[in-house]
């Protein structure tokens, strides 16, 4: 019976990066299981997960075989008629081999195979101690972690992200003898840098975290980013608010502390005159503080630090934090109060200054330009054209401000916060003034992958139209992406255009904004006679069906699904989808799977059809009952399905569709369409390509025959 034991890794080293901790917690971890995986040594992992601080790397185990299993070995030696001569002696070469085995020939097996028999030596060893296997696995481990930058210290050639200070190495209750960069391997740990600054046994492997724990160390990191949560929620309870837990501000903070300690703060309530989003950038992004939220979901003026020590007087540890965000705030107050000075004319002048892109000119040209193609979509969509193009000519004013400047993450919020309070809108009435400022903001929507796209009219339509200028500047300007670069963000803003058509229902001809968009750009890049306007927008839109493909496979459409509707290129994105829907509730229909084939058979059939097909199919000449009847049948289909594709009810013209499927069978089962008949032969084909041009008038259906 196989022998376990507990197994632990912890490598000891100065405080890791905050940003790639985890990732090297679990390339640790990985390597460490696939280094006893290559070897055949059996573990049980559990639960086992990867284990980590600012100052360790740890591997924990719960069951590890003590030994490898019996390790068996074959290699095959040279055929009969090269291993013996005539007289049936070995011949230099087997003996060659006997030897390279370490036995005697005749000690040898024979086995066979498609070339003939041949000689082959198998060998059945003990397995090794996993204990002695252990350093190796451990070496190699460390080797393959994605480590950009190592550092080397002391006097030697070691090199890791930080310099490594101890090595816990324990197989159950005993030390496994092993080194790693210049350390023995041994059962001491060290606990807290300040708590307990001193070594901890570790008894057995199954101990640590106990231990560990005793010490004033939280090596589990779900554990410890519980323990933050719990005392964040607490802290912020206290002040009479709810705290904003940032995941990316709870993870980096869960990668800068051992011991979380939560610390209560507040500052000066003036401050709460400087836009949120400033406050909260500088709280979340600067000093990993989580600001407290009222009710109303507004800041309030109190917020919460993690402090990495249980202070004797934590009344000083608070002072630290509110002295130390209290200049920041400072700063960004005086940014606002600039900005607001300076107004959005002035901001909006400074523009003219500013490259946006050497051949597509400056920024206040870009914003010409989405300001023309906002108007020209809102007409199409019933929002007021005068207001979008009012928005599209603030957009980027922000740009410009002190505030920006200093965060840039907060483009089109500063510009909220300017809009709703210049004085050169006064003569807007309220409401519109209100939903012009939230457009300024909502363009810049979806900022990232799950956000929502805009919510009002007005900021749909300038999301739009600046993804749209975008794209097309950054497609004739030749910066389409290759490979991992895009320095314009077109794939994001490609997704983002077609999120934002999709799901405000915005039936809009891509084709025709996307060409205005290109006839805008600046002469020296719009598409020439070698690069015409019409070659341009086939890549635009194969680059946003690329886009598409992923996010359709993300809310589980099949990709034989996006392939049918793909291969209709239907101008507008809205559109796509509701074909999408369609194909999804037709595929599910019984007679999909024949139709879909038949379509397939029929397209084959059309496509190595000799001479030219008729336009029309003649009555006279239906022979065979099937045909006629599959005849009647396309005709009646295209009676019904009329006013259905006309108004988009493609889910109703499907069904129709599903119906045909009796008539297609017999077709086929008892109709000959390549018969010797010249006419009889072009009639057939006229009548499968009528029937295939209405099953294809939806979706490409071959596409979802397997």
């Amino acid at each position: 019976m196989t022998r376990l034991a507990p197994l632990l890794i912890e490598l000891g080293t100065e405080e890791l990066p905050v940003k790639a901790l985890p990732g090297l917690a679990q390339a640790l971890f990985d390597g460490v299981l696939d280094g006893l995986s290559k070897r055949g040594i059996t573990v049980e992992r559990g639960e086992a997960k990867p284990l980590y601080t600012p100052r360790r790397l740890a591997v924990q185990l719960p069951a590890v075989a003590m030994e490898q299993p019996e390790q068996h070995s074959e290699v095959l030696g040279p055929y009969l008629n090269i291993a013996l001569d005539a007289d049936g002696q070995p011949t230099r070469a087997l003996q060659g081999f006997a030897s390279k085995a370490g036995v005697e020939w005749t000690a040898l097996e024979r086995t066979s195979d498609a070339k003939g028999e041949r000689f082959v030596h198998r060998a059945v060893k003990p397995g090794a101690r996993t204990a002695a296997l252990l350093p190796e696995i451990l070496h190699e481990a460390l080797a393959a972690m994605p480590i950009p930058k190592p550092m080397r210290w002391g006097a030697h050639t070691h090199a890791f992200a930080r310099p490594v200070h101890w090595l816990v190495l324990l197989l159950g209750d005993a030390v496994v003898d092993g080194e790693v960069f210049g350390l023995q391997a041994d059962r001491m740990s060290r606990g807290h840098r300040f708590m307990h600054d001193k070594t901890v046994w570790i008894a057995r492997a199954d101990d640590y975290l106990d231990a560990l724990r005793a010490a004033k160390v939280l090596a589990d990191p779900d554990e410890r980013r519980a323990r933050i949560v719990q005392e964040v929620m607490q802290a912020a309870t206290a002040a009479g608010g709810e705290a904003r837990i940032d995941d990316d501000n709870l993870e980096q903070v869960n990668c800068l502390v051992e011991w979380p300690q939560a610390v209560g703060c507040a500052f000066e309530t003036e401050f709460l005159a400087v836009p949120q989003e400033a406050l909260i950038a500088t709280m979340e992004t600067n000093q990993k503080f989580f600001p407290v939220l009222g009710e109303d979901g507004r800041l309030r003026e109190h917020f919460v630090g993690i402090a990495n020590i249980a202070s004797k007087d934590p009344a000083e540890v608070r002072k630290g934090y509110e002295r130390v965000i209290r200049p920041r705030f400072a700063d960004a107050k005086f940014f606002f109060v600039a900005d607001m000075k300076q107004g959005l004319a002035s901001m909006n002048a400074g523009l003219r200054t500013v490259t946006y892109q050497q051949k597509l000119g400056s920024v206040a040209d870009k914003v010409e330009r989405v300001a023309v193609l906002a108007e020209a979509i809102a007409a199409q969509v019933d929002v007021d054209p005068a207001l979008a193009r009012r928005a599209a000519e603030l957009s980027k004013a922000d740009l410009q401000s002190r505030l920006v400047n200093e965060f840039p993450e907060l483009q089109g919020i500063a510009g909220r916060y300017y809009a709703s309070q210049d004085p050169s809108l006064d003569g807007l009435p309220r409401e519109d003034r209100l939903t012009l400022a939230n457009a300024i903001d909502e363009a810049y929507r979806p900022r990232f992958a799950g956000d929502d796209i805009a919510l009002s009219g007005v900021g749909k339509v300038l999301a739009i139209a600046e993804r749209l200028d975008t794209l097309a500047g950054g497609f004739a300007a030749g910066l389409k992406p290759t490979g991992n670069k895009d320095p314009f963000a077109l794939r994001r803003n490609a997704l983002g255009l077609a999120r934002t058509i999709i799901e405000s229902g915005f039936d809009l001809d891509l084709s025709r904004l996307a060409e205005q968009a290109f006839a805008s750009l600046p002469e020296p890049v719009q598409p020439h006679a070698d690069r015409n306007t019409e070659t341009a927008l086939l890549d635009l839109y194969d680059f946003i069906l690329d886009r598409l493909r992923g996010y359709y496979a993300d809310k589980g459409v099949p990709p034989q699904h996006f392939a049918a509707v793909a291969a209709k290129r239907p101008p507008s994105l809205y559109d796509f989808d509701r074909r999408i829907d369609a194909v999804g509730t037709f595929a599910a229909l019984p007679e999909a799977a024949a139709l879909a084939a038949a379509d397939k058979r029929i397209r084959n059939i059309l496509r190595k059809a000799d001479g030219e097909i008729p336009g029309s199919v003649d009555r006279d000449l239906l022979r065979e009952p099937a045909e006629l009847a599959l005849a009647e049948a396309v005709e009646a289909v295209y009676a019904e399905t009329g006013h259905a594709l006309a108004h988009g009810d493609y889910v109703d013209a499907l069904a129709h569709l599903a119906r045909l499927r009796p008539q297609v069978d017999a077709f086929f089962d008892a109709v000959m369409v390549n018969v010797d008949d010249p006419g009889l032969r072009r009639n057939r084909l006229a009548l499968l390509r009528r029937l295939s041009d209405r099953l294809g008038s939806v979706a490409a259906i071959e596409h979802l025959s397997i």
